[in-house]
């Protein structure tokens, strides 16, 4: 295949990728976040302290976790065909992304808020602070800079379940490098495919490394 046989396969592929992992990271920051500091404000000790809703959300937060991401594909088929109309395409693949990576970046969340000083926390109480005055004020600027590599991380992950959904359908280079790189011996493209993943996987990691040593910076000399 030359190159300008590849070029506009490439190009479509690119951004078939790029919007499937775009809205699927917005998903997933909208409903990671906010369950990562329930996981925290729930736990023992914590401002709003629920053992059982602590340890249902834990468990949730689990199980989506430990779902191979194709499996869980696959078993999403009938709700993804209910939600978007189909089971295949680039914006069909964008139901499953985003459910599998709730609760990974969640998670990430919890370890990041963790971290924060319990004294910061105190501080804010004893100045009459409530639980979201702490969590807006205190605990998720402390945290900013956490949070940005985690969502850095949830990213990258799901560069590479783009990959593996393109295997039942999902587009993008995955599609390409399966259809192409595999099913028609065309290596040198699955190459050229590959080296567009680690471009784009290297920029978000530069991007990404690039805020947190800002925010960090700021947040000493703040």
């Amino acid at each position: 295949m030359g190159w300008d046989q590849m070029r506009p396969l490439l190009e479509q592929g690119t951004i078939d990728t790029l919007y499937m992992v775009g809205w699927s990271t917005l998903i997933a920051a909208l409903g990671g976040l906010p369950l990562g500091i329930l996981l925290v404000l729930t736990d023992r000790g914590g401002l709003l302290a629920n053992t059982v809703v602590n340890k249902v959300l834990g468990a949730v937060v689990n199980v989506g976790r430990s779902l191979p991401f194709i499996i869980m594909m696959v078993a999403l088929i009938p709700f993804t065909r209910w939600v978007v109309g189909t089971a295949f395409g680039p914006t069909a693949a964008i139901v499953p992304l985003a459910i599998g990576a709730i609760p990974f970046f969640a998670r990430l969340v919890e370890t990041s808020v963790r971290e924060v000083d319990h004294g910061l926390v105190e501080a804010a109480q004893a100045m009459g602070g409530g639980t979201w005055t702490v969590v807006l004020k205190v605990l998720l600027p402390q945290s900013l800079a956490s949070l940005v590599a985690g969502l850095t991380t949830t990213v990258i992950a799901l560069i590479g379940y783009s990959a593996m959904a393109g295997a039942v359908g999902g587009g993008g280079l995955g599609t390409l490098a399966l259809t192409y790189g595999h099913q028609r011996f065309e290596t040198d493209f699955m190459y050229i495919i590959l080296a567009v993943i680690v471009v784009i996987v290297t920029i978000v990691q530069l991007l990404g490394d690039g805020v947190v040593r800002l925010l960090t910076r700021r947040k000493r000399t703040g």
